[in-house]
């Protein structure tokens, strides 16, 4: 029998239906590994073994029987800290929010434990998701399972660890401007951000909400498919997700034929800047994909180095509005100044928030005030419009476009903590997507060959509402390739 750290999501739920194996079993088989690497890796903010312990007793009780089991049944998972949990501190990697505990369960949440998945708890992130290295968050360091010493990108990087090292088969985070698609990318596994609207967003702690999108990590592109179908639909807690039925995949006749697939590559997202090994990776893929049936062809998408400077107007306008409530009266753990409200405001955003989300507040308070506005604000919206037009342009001529995840392999802790900008152009081939709002994977597709040997993804972009075409062409990939397949030794290694 293969150990649970190898089985995914739905390999783990054939066994546990079958009677191989139990819910409490890949529990205590989940905790196992968290209590082996957690420690080294920093993965978890909080877990609830007690609630999960419960809950795998109430599904085995419930098999035995005769209760019909969900599609997810006997699974643990895990969330990012800024999905809300009843009972669970969702505390979003902030101090102005620590021992926060949700009163309410996202609508995301709810759907997977109700196809019998088991939350098990809530992984580091970058404070408020503002950051690409989990370095911004004010609790602890995650470190990649493939070289310790390097980041495992971010803001979601506690999830995209806890599947890279096998502690879960499938966690959850958001993707504002890359936050799953790099640190899959950096970890070796796969990251999808859907269209955006796709999935509901109630119970999703607010940083950019046009930009937001609830994603999933998975280390198979079928647990993917498999997340999609449950979390994907209407939801009537959230005005602005889709009127939409649930996801479900396109099954072709032949699985690995791409016969008939159009695939554009942005001559902007393979420049001579790019790192040598990182565009032999990508070539390679591409190469693969023709070999698979695809016609490859080279497009533009003119305003991709507009991307980062439009990305970082929005979102920080839209994360100064969302994060006023914290300020100790509604939200946040109150520190008291010296008599005034104001004062009491100042001193416990002052004390809560940390030097990155002090200076996204700062900047978008800025770009939307009086006399700025229009300057700022009201022209990134129009590049953003630009960025958009380029991506429907292509897909004129092109079912999906294709290039690196991220400009380059995982970057050494510390290498950027003091450059907010070059920090920001980790994101400059991800953020594009959000703007436009579209469907986006990264999925393995190579190694570096000089030490530490470290993953390189390969991103594919759909457009708007095309979720299933980016994941079929994601799975085809997969199905030719075993990049997926390569764990890091440390994950292979412990606790088996």
């Amino acid at each position: 029998m293969r150990s649970y750290a190898e089985l995914d999501a739905l390999a783990l739920r054939e066994e546990t239906v079958s009677g191989r194996r139990s819910a409490a079993q890949n529990v205590a088989e989940c905790f196992a590994r968290i209590e082996a690497l957690d420690r080294e890796l920093g993965v978890f903010l909080s877990t609830e073994r007690a609630r999960a312990e419960q809950r795998a007793t109430e599904l085995d009780a419930g098999r035995a029987h005769g209760e019909s089991a969900g599609a997810l049944f006997g699974v643990p998972i895990a969330f990012k800290s800024n999905f809300c949990l009843e009972g669970f501190e969702s505390n979003c990697g902030s101090k102005i929010l620590a021992g926060w505990r949700a009163p309410y369960t996202a609508t995301v949440a709810q759907r997977l434990v109700d196809a019998g998945a088991i939350p098990v708890g809530m992984t580091n992130m970058d404070e408020f998701a503002m950051g690409s290295s989990s370095e911004n968050s004010a609790f602890q360091l995650t470190r990649n399972p493939w070289a310790r010493e390097r980041t495992p990108g971010g803001s979601s990087s506690g999830s995209a660890v806890a599947v890279a090292a096998g502690m879960v088969p499938l966690a959850f985070g958001s993707d504002t401007g890359g936050s799953v698609r790099q640190p899959a990318a950096l970890c070796g596994i796969h990251g999808f951000k859907p269209s955006w609207g796709r999935v509901s967003r109630y119970g999703l702690v607010a940083f950019g909400s046009s930009l937001d999108q609830i994603s999933p990590f998975a280390r198979s592109v079928r647990d993917l498919e498999l997340a999609m179908q449950l979390i994907s639909g209407r939801d009537e807690c959230d005005a602005t997700c889709m009127d939409l039925d649930a996801l479900q995949p396109i099954v072709p006749d032949d699985e690995q034929s791409l016969a008939g697939v159009r695939i554009g590559v942005p001559r902007e997202y393979l420049p001579a800047s790019l790192p040598a090994e990182v565009a032999r990776e990508v070539r390679a893929a591409l190469a693969v994909l023709q070999r698979l049936g695809a016609e490859i062809r080279e497009v533009s998408l003119p305003h991709t180095e507009y991307a980062i400077p439009c990305y970082y107007v929005v979102a920080m306008a839209e994360a100064s509005s969302n994060l006023a409530r914290y300020e100790g009266v509604r939200y946040g753990a109150r520190v008291e100044g010296s008599g005034s409200l104001q004062s009491m405001f100042a001193a416990t955003r002052g004390a809560g928030f940390g030097a990155e989300v002090k200076r996204r507040i700062l900047l978008g308070t800025y770009v939307l005030s009086e006399g700025y506005h229009d300057e700022w604000y009201g022209r990134a919206l129009k590049v953003r419009s630009l960025i958009a037009r380029d991506f429907e342009q292509a897909f004129e001529e092109v079912d999906l476009v294709a290039g690196p995840t991220s400009p380059t392999p995982a970057f050494a802790l510390g290498e950027r903590s003091s450059d907010p900008v070059a920090m920001y152009l980790a994101d400059a081939l991800t953020v594009p997507a959000n703007l436009a709002g579209l469907p986006a994977i990264s999925t393995p597709c190579g190694f570096t060959s000089s030490a530490p040997r470290l993953p390189i993804g390969l991103q594919l972009i759909g457009p708007m509402r095309a979720d299933a075409r980016v994941l079929r062409v994601a799975r085809a990939f997969e199905a030719a390739t075993e990049h997926a397949q390569q764990r890091p030794p440390l994950a292979t290694g412990a606790a088996r």
